[in-house]
């Protein structure tokens, strides 16, 4: 009988198969012993003496799923010398205690010695030191960590003071301060600037209301009306566009990588917007004629209306010192996070500028009464006006500074521009001077083209047709996009600046998508809104302007639904500025003013000049439809060929049906109310109201059969705001 093969238990051992005649275990001459190998074991005795026999303590063992999820900040590993591992019980001595074990994934670190450590950085005891464990990993993965400093170690034997040997005791380790979460943080900023916002705009309609009542809504007030805009133009044109699309990257920028956090690259935009606009606005003082007959050629073919004209302008254009002041500080603080200030000081200005007019009431009497127009108003009247709005803006710009204070920063001259980066930043502005140059071209043409047609219609016994009609209806047609859009995009902004610095485009495109989905659930039922209840709204806040009012609702009623594709312009632009990309925004501009302008024209040269003004108000809102398409193909282009398209246009259709049929309900119970009550106060007040609630209720109705996502999660987060 053949005895068994036993070759390969020798290979596994890794030596040669004993020869024939040589007992087991008796060595070769010239080879190295080989160990005898181990008896064969019963399966099913073999860890029946283990002190371990599940291996409960062996982590190699352990399934691999329960080992994943095994929460060691819930159970971190024993102190230094507090626990051995048992072994068998006649098993040599076991190694060093602080002898690498490979089946323990992390291994426990040896004790310390009294001071600074030798073995752990920067003197960090053994004991205090915190293990993360899974669940802490996973309640905290939506939120935003606050990134290291890499050069912190260098500084902090300078900081702080030597310690002594009783600061050594180990302490327990404080508990981590849970930093809010990403959408927390941006819904805190975005309701802290709707609410400035809205309050901002409320005192700003309380302003257009007293100044309509002091002065009408006539010849009178656009003569007003265009000295007071001219440093608004003037400042976009210079300046203001370039503050609000290239520097807030740049300030983000260079809060990241400056080693004093980009206060000095903001001290040097602050005084170089500080010189550019003070001498740009000495020479706009002494040219105010010229400003006046290029924006109405009308007005200035009257010399009383051009004295007054002047008059006015020459106290309105240093604001726009003031306003870019206002403006660089405000965007100072965005960057740092601060988004309340620039929201909540304009209030000031409207509140100065509401004395003002209060004060020439008090003084003259109010328009119905007075009938003040610009060859009975006398120079202390005049210089009362000009004299209030140019406070209101100084008042304005200097409340920003305990602001600034709070936030650490001090402003200071300097002038060490160069090699600093604003170069960069002037090239990169150079398009968006041409984006507002472009825009400012369709205003003035429409300034020009409104005044003429408002003096004309209002010979022919139609007042409240002219600028003043249009830029009231415009400033109440703006208000649901700064309130919503504009906050939400100012708190984005920052984010969607650096995820395009680090190139992460889905991150962009979610963004957008975001601001877009987020504030078309107000945008689209508030221009339907303007479309069915335009006349009650006007003729209910300007009813102490006299007859003029109900030509306000009807410009109102034409801006209504360009209110959609002027949302979404807006947001769509801030993708491209996040990538410091001020061309294609450029381009998009001329194609809106070019619309705006070719409409315009055609308005001002075919309709009767009652309703010239009311074609310009819906020309303005077929521009940016046209420059919507145009932008959002290039944007797409630019993230990759996907803007989240079909998840966008099925909100906004979703929500565009669900407005249709509210807006003709509370259209038609407006009207019947006004038939009934009059367009008086009580009539204007009665039809808002109950249009308002047709409207309201229609669209949830609808909204909820359509099930649209965005609308709901807002209505449950009201819900659970109010505990319901």
């Amino acid at each position: 009988m053949n005895a068994p093969y036993d070759g390969d238990r020798a290979q596994g051992t890794g030596g040669p198969a004993p020869s024939q005649g040589t007992a087991p275990g008796t060595p070769v001459p010239g080879q190295v012993p080989v160990p005898a190998p181990a008896p064969d074991r019963d399966p099913y005795v073999q860890d029946a003496y283990d002190y371990d026999p599940y291996r409960s303590q062996d982590l190699s063992a352990q399934d691999p799923v329960d080992e994943v999820l095994y929460d060691r900040a819930a159970h971190p590993p024993p102190p230094p010398g507090t626990f051995q591992e048992p072994g068998p019980l006649y098993a040599a001595p076991s190694a060093p205690m602080y002898s690498p074990d490979p089946r323990v994934w992390a291994q426990t670190p040896p004790p310390e010695p009294d001071g600074p450590s030798r073995h752990l950085p920067y003197g960090d005891h053994a004991t205090t030191t915190e293990f993360v464990g899974v669940d802490s990993l996973v309640t905290r993965a939506s939120e935003e960590q606050p990134e290291p400093d890499a050069f912190a170690h260098l500084y902090r034997d300078q900081e702080a003071a030597p310690r002594t040997p009783a600061e050594d005791v180990p302490v327990a380790a404080p508990a981590p301060s849970k930093p809010a979460g990403r959408a927390t943080s941006l819904l805190k900023s975005s309701a802290l600037m709707a609410a400035g916002t809205i309050v901002s705009r409320i005192t700003g309609f309380l302003r257009t209301l007293v100044i309509a009542a002091a002065i009408g809504v006539g010849t009178f007030n656009d003569t007003y009306q265009i000295a007071n805009t001219l440093p608004t133009m003037i400042y976009v044109l210079v300046g203001g566009g370039a503050l609000n699309a290239v520097f807030i990257p740049q300030l983000v920028r260079a809060m990241k990588n400056d080693n004093d956090g980009g206060e000095a690259y903001a001290n040097r935009l602050l005084t170089l917007v500080v010189v550019l606009l003070a001498g740009i606005t000495t020479i706009c003082v002494l040219a105010a004629p010229v400003f006046i007959t290029m924006m109405s050629p009308k007005i200035a073919s009257d010399p009383q209306q051009m004295d007054v004209a002047v008059a006015f302008a020459r106290y309105c254009l240093p604001t726009m010192f003031f306003m870019g002041v206002h403006v660089v500080l405000g965007q100072i603080l965005n960057a740092r996070g601060r988004f309340g200030a620039m929201m909540w000081t304009p209030v000031l200005n409207n509140i100065v500028v509401i004395a003002t007019f209060g004060a020439f009431i008090w003084a003259f009497g109010g328009f119905t009464t007075s009938g003040v127009n610009a060859t009975t108003v006398t120079p202390e009247g005049v210089r009362l006006l000009g004299l209030g709005t140019l406070l209101g803006l100084t008042v304005q710009a200097l409340a920003m500074l305990p602001y600034l204070r709070d936030a650490g920063f001090k402003p200071r001259l300097r002038f060490d521009w160069k090699g600093h980066g604003l170069g960069k930043a002037a090239r990169l502005a150079k398009w968006t001077f041409f984006f507002v140059l472009a825009n400012q071209v369709g205003l003035v043409i429409v300034t020009q083209l409104a005044t003429w047609a408002g003096s004309v219609a209002e010979k022919q016994g139609h007042p409240g047709t002219g600028i003043t009609a249009y830029n009231y209806a415009l400033l109440l047609w703006q208000m649901p996009q700064a309130i919503i859009t504009v906050s939400v995009m100012t708190a984005v902004l920052p984010r969607i600046s650096r995820s395009a610095h680090d190139g992460d485009a889905a991150a962009v495109r979610d963004d957008i998508s975001y601001g877009l989905r987020t504030s078309a659930v107000a945008i689209v039922p508030c221009a339907f809104a303007f479309l069915a209840l335009g006349v009650p709204m006007a003729t209910l806040l300007y009813a102490g302007s006299g007859s003029g009012a109900q030509n306000i609702g009807y410009v109102l009623m034409a801006f209504g639904l360009g209110l959609i594709p002027y949302s979404v312009q807006y947001v769509v632009l801030r993708g491209f500025y996040a990538y410091e990309d001020t061309r294609t925004p450029f381009y998009n501009t001329v194609i809106v003013a070019a619309v705006n302008a070719a409409g315009s024209v055609v308005s001002f040269f075919v309709l009767p000049a009652r309703w010239a003004v009311v074609g310009m108000a819906a020309s303005y809102g077929l521009g940016y439809a046209v420059g919507v398409g145009v932008a959002w193909r290039r944007l797409r282009t630019r993230l990759g060929g996907d803007l989240d398209g079909a998840h966008v246009m099925r909100t906004y259709a979703r929500l565009t049906g669900a407005c249709v049929p509210a807006a003709a309900v509370a259209g038609a119970a407006a009207y019947a109310v006004t038939q009934w009550l009059g367009s008086g106060v009580l009539g204007s007040a009665t039809a808002l109201l109950a249009g308002g609630i047709a409207l309201a209720a229609v669209f949830l109705i609808a909204a909820k059969r359509m099930r649209i996502e965005e609308l709901n999660a807002m209505v449950g987060m009201v819900r659970g705001r109010l505990g319901r």
